[in-house]
């Protein structure tokens, strides 16, 4: 369902990419992970035709980005970092423009906007202005609305930024429930447990380029199981270990603190650094 071969977008002397390969089939969620300045929303602002690439290929749904472009921005939704609804509007009419940005009729609109409120448990809320709506609601207008025409991929950046706990995990499961139902899901985040509970698969970025990419489980068994942390005057220190036998022993002196490995362990392990810098 998207494509992407040998990307690169340079700024003058800066590379952000340095020759992106990937491919995502129809149905997955996938996680594009790293920290600031990796190039995730470069990719992101390439595929749905904010940036130019310097060199390269991409396509969606079978439809090359910029010879193509039309069609292929037919085949996705996008919901940015940053909530971009006009606050002075109501949800109903924040929705029912963005319908007819992409031709929808009238009577199509209306049934499609119903059908999506009640789909994000916003039913209620068709009337309220934007500006009265808490940060977690915002977003699942922000969502509903990329998925308003009906697109086959759905682009996620950074979905669930400035969010508190207990909302994220609300996100997450309409997140989940989209991709069940057959929607293409491309998200970057720098949230490690976003990634881990939601994607099929993750590419590790870093200045730029892919340095790792398969299922959260596999990255994570790649550096142990178990994972030991020790403050030191230099900083955290933290051993992996196979299995809880081995770290359990190691841990016996004192200063220690046991835990899971996460994916952030694999990133860590791979580039030196942490996603969240």
């Amino acid at each position: 369902m998207i494509s992407i071969k040998n990307l690169k977008k340079a700024y003058g002397t800066n590379n952000a990419l340095t020759g992106i390969n990937l491919t995502v089939p129809a149905g997955e969620l996938f996680a594009y992970l790293g920290p600031n300045g990796a190039g995730k929303s470069t990719t992101i602002r390439i595929l749905t035709g904010l940036t130019k690439m310097t060199d390269g290929q991409a396509s969606l749904g079978g439809f090359d980005i910029e010879t193509e472009a039309i069609a292929a921005k037919r085949q996705f939704g996008v919901v940015h970092q940053y909530v971009n609804l006009d606050q002075e509007l109501t949800v109903f009419e924040n929705l029912d423009i963005h319908g007819q940005l992409f031709g929808m009729s009238k009577d199509m609109r209306k049934a499609k906007i119903e059908e999506l409120l009640a789909y994000i448990e916003m039913a209620d809320r068709a009337d309220t202005l934007i500006k009265e709506l808490s940060g977690g609601l915002k977003r699942r207008v922000t969502i509903a609305r990329a998925l308003l025409h009906e697109p086959s991929i759905l682009f996620l950046d950074e979905p669930t930024v400035g969010l508190d706990a207990a909302i994220r995990r609300r996100i997450w499961a309409l997140i989940k429930k989209i991709q069940q139902q057959g929607t293409t899901i491309f998200l970057t985040t720098h949230h490690i447990e976003e990634a881990e509970f939601l994607a099929h698969r993750v590419a590790f970025l870093d200045e730029g380029r892919i340095v790792a990419l398969d299922s959260p489980a596999r990255l994570m068994a790649g550096v142990g199981t178990w994972a030991i942390d020790q403050l030191k005057d230099s900083g955290m220190e933290t051993r992996y270990f196979k299995d809880r036998e081995q770290a359990a022993a190691f841990q016996a002196e004192d200063g220690f603190t046991l835990r899971r490995v996460n994916l952030e362990d694999a990133f860590l392990s791979l580039t030196g650094k942490k996603v969240q810098a």
